[in-house]
């Protein structure tokens, strides 16, 4: 990938022959007309024609895919080159700070990710807020017979005396343990962890048979679109603030992609949204074949993109 901090060196190198050429009148300045012309073009929803590539630094969160693999088409259709690299959080972080990717999806803040931002923050820039209030959660199904977190201890028979968590170093897992199981007075219930798929079979089999459950889970998740369900409520804010997601570039991004950048200010979702879609990833697709689910899920909802580029 030829990046921005790659090109730092050819870009100075040329500066003395790009003053020559502009005290000469050069003829390949742009006119006008062509500016103009550009401009039609960006408004159009399609690539100039020198666009360098894009690389999008994604590590393995549902909506982290869901997200990079929407913007991979939205920005394949416009004629960008796109690619994903898939690494960890410290990686992609990292590697955005660098230049090695160009932007990332998935930047949770002020906490999750708070950390990260305060040692690279300097070689990014926020290009804009996309999900707010993203909250650790406990979910219960619908017709449970309790709303609060502060109602589970003296109800905990209804739920076999069981909360599902998911991997044991997870910091959802954490936080319940260090936080919400002491402050609501849980430490009698059998808090379960194994692991995500197998949290997600547990509230499946609950769902269907009509039984009570309760599970650690987080928003977004395609959970929230697929079953009946519902967040308990968290009077002594227990499970922590709730992040807001935001999409980071490299520094530089927006004066080296302004069409893109434009189009990233733009991107919004809710969590109704962005649960459907991840539903229709992993869910339906199985989590088998991004593009095919990124291709029905926006020929299903076109209006979404046209409301990112300007293009019908």
């Amino acid at each position: 990938m030829q990046n921005i901090k790659r090109r730092g060196a050819i870009l100075a190198t040329t500066s003395a022959l790009a003053l020559t050429l502009a005290a000469c009148g050069s003829s390949a300045e742009e006119t006008p007309e062509e500016t103009s012309g550009a401009e039609e073009t960006a408004a159009a929803g399609t690539a100039p024609e020198d666009a360098e590539p894009i690389t999008i630094g994604m590590f393995n969160w549902e909506e982290a895919i869901a997200a990079s693999y929407l913007w991979e088409h939205i920005l394949t259709e416009a004629g960008y080159e796109v690619s994903i690299e898939t690494a960890d959080p410290a990686v992609v972080f990292a590697g955005t700070a660098s230049g090695e990717y160009d932007v990332n999806f998935d930047t949770w803040l002020p906490l999750t990710h708070g950390d990260y931002k305060e040692q690279f923050g300097d070689d990014m820039e926020e290009l804009g807020l996309w999900l707010e209030d993203a909250p650790l959660t406990v979910a219960v199904n619908e017709d449970a017979p309790i709303d609060s977190l502060a109602e589970l201890a003296e109800n905990a028979d209804e739920f076999g005396n069981r909360i599902v968590g998911i991997e044991a170093g997870a910091g959802l897992t954490g936080q319940m343990n260090d936080s919400a199981i002491p402050t609501y007075g849980l430490e009698d219930m059998d808090f379960v962890t194994s692991s995500t798929p197998a949290m997600l079979a547990e509230l499946r089999s609950a769902v269907e048979s009509g039984e009570n459950i309760a599970v650690t889970l987080w928003r977004p998740h395609w959970a929230y679109d697929e079953f009946p369900i519902k967040d308990l409520e968290d009077p002594e804010g227990a499970m922590g603030e709730a992040d807001d997601i935001y999409a980071y570039g490299t520094a530089g991004f927006s004066e080296e992609y302004p069409q893109v950048a434009e189009w990233i200010g733009n991107f919004t979702m809710t969590h109704e949204t962005i649960a459907e879609l991840e539903n229709v990833m992993f869910n339906e697709f199985e989590g088998e074949d991004h593009e095919a689910a990124i291709d029905q899920w926006v020929e299903a909802n076109p209006e979404f993109v046209e409301g990112i580029t300007g293009a019908a």
